[in-house]
């Protein structure tokens, strides 16, 4: 169950939000000893859901009511060891790197439509989680910020998942792996 406010972002079709999910944390390979942080997390629907794999969930988003959402879900479903920050993306997850010295060994990304900033791919690429999974709505950014991993990170696998049948918008699911 997931409180969702007017201003926070959530998938539309439930059923294949289910799937979605399921692939991106089925590809993260996770552990009980792994850190994960999830970033443009929204409501903390994919921390949550990856929560009961591994040690730790950091969870980032600019909208200040989906970490509020995010917050009270965490609680209506007895996750205790995440934990949500809300601000600019690049701005928290150099924070969490440099500051805090918080070193993630997957990382969840689900940006919007522009896809992910050059600043938080070098903070990722400094610090090289093990695993990245990304999940994208537009094929053409997913491909313009995989070319910025490519040289440390193997694709695994890219899956697609329709979200919105009758239209020509696809979900894809990408599994990277680092050399």
């Amino acid at each position: 169950m997931f409180e969702i406010s007017t201003n926070s972002f959530y998938q539309v079709n439930p059923i294949q939000t289910e799937k979605l999910y399921s692939l991106a944390v089925d590809g993260a390979n996770l552990n009980k000893n792994d850190v994960v942080f999830d970033l443009y997390c929204g409501i903390g629907t994919i921390g949550i859901f990856a929560s009961n794999y591994v040690k730790k969930v950091y969870g980032i988003e600019i909208v200040e009511e989906a970490i509020e959402n995010a917050k009270e879900n965490s609680k209506i479903n007895n996750i205790e060891n995440i934990e949500f920050f809300v601000g600019d993306t690049q701005k928290i997850l150099h924070e969490l790197i440099v500051d805090k010295m918080i070193l993630p060994d997957c990382v969840f990304v689900d940006p919007p439509r522009k896809g992910l900033d050059v600043i938080s791919v070098q903070n990722l690429l400094s610090v090289l989680p093990k695993r990245i999974v990304y999940i994208s709505c537009n094929p053409a950014t997913l491909v313009r910020d995989l070319s910025l991993f490519e040289d440390k990170y193997n694709i695994e696998k890219i899956t697609p998942v329709d979200l919105f049948p009758w239209t020509n918008h696809v979900e894809c699911v990408c599994v990277l792996e680092l050399k």
